[in-house]
């Protein structure tokens, strides 16, 4: 089974407190805070092998990522088939990712869609960013706590998440409806395209709805993350205490 490193001190924190299966945790020989001393207590608890190592060791797994003196050693992350999140998903909230290819805007959207209390995300298997270890420096930890489910056609995914009853909702800079308009109450997949491109015409067309983001002029569009974000939040806010759209 392959193998992955945490690096760094939120990345390997959050995997402890997800209860991320790891080999081993590896801590500098050198440094001794408080920071460091939480997480050799995590580990402890977690029965988790702890080693003390050179910074040379650490710099060895961590590449050129800034260890702060910390690694772990995880298998791979775990992706699931889109049945098991369509099975076990309480908010009814799933984000579904069209072409993102860059693993820094893949890291920040999962950073995002953990902070909004998504239910899981669909990644299509084919032209679209992997699980690197750069996306999980750029989440700081927080793909550890995100379900993932890889999905080989994203159209027919989002057709299976029509059936479970989801609404499916693209944003598309050149919607007229505006995100806060759209009533987000309902079990929802929110789709998002990459920069500039957008969504591809087939994924549009699985849509029930397109919403913007307005933007003020002189800004065509945002990055992707950036968007996500917005509108993740957007839903979160009109459920929190029966939230309306603004309009």
């Amino acid at each position: 089974m392959s193998t992955r490193y945490l690096v760094g001190i939120h990345a390997v924190r959050e995997a402890l407190r997800a209860r991320t299966a790891l080999r081993f945790v590896a801590v500098s020989r050198e440094r001794h805070d408080p920071r460091l001393q939480e997480l050799i207590t995590l580990a402890h608890a977690a029965r988790v092998p702890l080693r003390r190592v050179g910074v040379a060791e650490l710099e060895r797994w961590a590449g050129r990522t800034p260890h702060q003196g910390v690694v772990a050693e995880a298998e791979a992350k775990a992706v699931l088939e889109l049945e098991d999140l369509l099975a076990d998903a309480p908010q009814r909230l799933l984000l579904a990712l069209d072409g993102i290819e860059d693993p820094h805007n893949l890291g920040a959207i999962v950073r995002s869609a953990c902070g909004a209390g998504v239910d899981g995300v669909l990644l299509p298997a084919r032209r679209a960013a992997g699980l690197t270890e750069t996306v999980e420096r750029v989440s700081a930890g927080a793909l550890e706590h995100v379900r993932v489910a890889r999905v080989g056609n994203l159209a027919q995914a989002l057709e299976q998440c029509k059936q479970a009853g989801f609404w499916i909702v693209g944003l598309d800079g050149e919607a007229k409806t505006r995100l806060w308009d759209h009533d987000f109450r309902e079990p929802t997949v929110v789709v998002v395209g990459a920069e500039g491109r957008g969504l591809h015409a087939l994924i549009r067309q699985r849509c029930d709805a397109r919403v913007a983001i307005p933007l003020a002029a002189g800004v065509d569009s945002l990055n992707a993350s950036v968007a996500a974000g917005i509108a993740l939040f957007e839903v979160a806010r009109q459920r929190s205490g029966g939230g309306r759209p603004v309009g």
